[in-house]
């Protein structure tokens, strides 16, 4: 819930108001920063906005966490959305949102353009080299936190050792992981209390109890079927207006059969029905994008991946790459970098559409419903199983930067020692994760000189 403190900065649960613009400078920033994937930026987020600024509060956090990973498409960049839309409402949304995804979008594009134009992007391997035992130290420190929050029952221990276990040994799809465990949260809430997290200003209250009491003196808002149901209407009519007058344009220039279109229905088809991350995009994408309609290569759709994991920004950019080799490869009539560039709009525009709906759809909703003890504990099992999910990709993620030509080939040393560096500073004293970033991107950069 937003609560305004009378001079035009808000703050959420009771946390630190913040004005728009002290928000928009940080969402700036933050989406220049936000490597390693959903666990390193939700990290990221977790210590910026929770513990260093505190604009949210730890609960208010991880509320907003267990709905965003119940949703198709990227956590992190819903996730800011969310806070966004908490902290400065629908305005807040869409700045945090967008640009959370903007810098990724340029980047991406102008290394897709000299991947298809050179075929290498090697100049980059130095500072890209550097951010990589950083981010691990970010998940790590990260996963230390959101363990101590998050695992406060007996139960949530269980399931986030489950959570590890089905996606590390047994290689369990990541949605089917998170269902099961809100299911067992919401079980387990039937025969015993959930216990308040350490600071949280709204308790878990009885069924019955409608307004409970919010930081700010503000109360929560109630459930209004009728009020809710006229938002859900204004907001769903507002996203279909948005997809289909692009989509309309977009045919009269180009054709219905164009590269184009079917790019633009194929990619809103995929971040309507794709759970669990890049990973899961990519293997759909590439079925499809290789087999179906021969766009591009398995090589390219690899190649791919690799660039969105070494620059900031959500994974599921990966599609901006493959809507832009495709676009590329077939100009129709174009020249193959406009094709190129329009094929990457394209793709994004409709991967990144469906996620603020979800969010300004939903979140309201989640909020006035925040203190049901049932579906607060289904949440809170969600959250003891993303410790589990983060804690594979840690250990998975740092396996491969630590030992990237695996055990019989030992440890990288210099990758060790800024990963250790880097860990000291984000959990013993406040130092921004952009300084450490920097500073990882500035010594892979020496490095690499230094190697020549």
């Amino acid at each position: 819930m937003i609560v305004s403190n009378g001079s035009g900065s808000v703050a959420a649960g009771g946390s630190v108001p913040v004005s728009f613009g002290a928000a928009l400078r940080f969402w700036s920033l933050l989406g220049w920063i936000s490597f390693g994937g959903p666990a390193g930026q939700i990290a990221i987020m977790h210590r910026e906005l929770v513990e260093r600024r505190r604009w949210i509060d730890e609960d208010r956090f991880l509320h907003a966490l267990n709905y965003c990973m119940l949703l198709p498409g990227p956590e992190a960049q819903q996730l800011a959305t969310y806070v966004g839309w908490l902290l400065h409402g629908t305005a807040g949304g869409i700045a945090a949102g967008v640009l959370f995804v903007l810098p990724s979008v340029f980047i991406l594009l102008g290394l897709s353009y000299l991947y298809a134009a050179y075929g290498t992007t090697a100049s980059i391997t130095g500072v890209l080299w550097g951010f990589k035992p950083v981010v691990v130290a970010i998940v790590a420190a990260a996963l230390l936190r959101l363990g101590r929050s998050a695992l406060r029952r007996r139960i949530d221990w269980g399931i986030a050792a489950a959570a590890f276990g089905a996606i590390y040994f047994f290689e369990i799809p990541f949605p089917l992981i998170i269902l099961l465990a809100g299911l067992a949260g919401w079980a387990a809430s039937r025969r015993r209390p959930l216990p308040a997290a350490p600071g949280d200003p709204n308790p878990p209250a009885p069924a019955a109890a409608t307004s409970a009491r919010a930081g700010g003196g503000a109360a929560r808002p109630q459930w209004d079927r009728a009020r809710f149901r006229a938002r859900a209407a204004r907001v769903s009519w507002i996203g279909a207006a948005l997809w289909l007058a692009p989509l309309a344009a977009l045919a009269a220039w180009r054709g219905g059969d164009s590269l184009h279109v079917q790019a633009y229905r194929f990619f809103t088809q995929a971040a309507l029905v794709t759970f669990g991350g890049a990973y899961a995009v990519l293997s759909y994408v590439t079925q499809a994008a290789v087999s179906t309609y021969g766009w591009i290569s398995h090589a390219e759709a690899i190649d791919g991946l690799a660039l969105a994991e070494t620059t900031p920004g959500p994974l599921i950019m990966v599609v901006q790459f493959v809507g832009f080799l495709a676009g590329w490869h077939h100009a129709e009539g174009m020249q193959p970098w406009a094709s190129g560039v329009l094929g990457a709009a394209v793709t994004s525009y409709v991967t990144f559409l469906p996620c603020f709906l979800f969010i300004f759809l939903g979140a309201p909703a989640i909020e006035a419903l925040r203190g049901q003890r049932r579906l607060r504990a289904a949440l809170g099992s969600v959250t003891a199983a993303v410790v589990g999910v983060i804690l594979n990709l840690a250990l998975v993620f740092g396996a491969a930067v630590i030992w990237p030509h695996g055990l019989e080939g030992g440890p990288d040393g210099a990758a060790l020692a800024l990963g250790a560096a880097a860990f000291l500073p984000l959990r013993r004293w406040p130092l921004g994760v952009p300084w450490v970033v920097v500073g990882g991107g500035l010594i892979g950069l020496g490095r690499a000189l230094w190697l020549g």
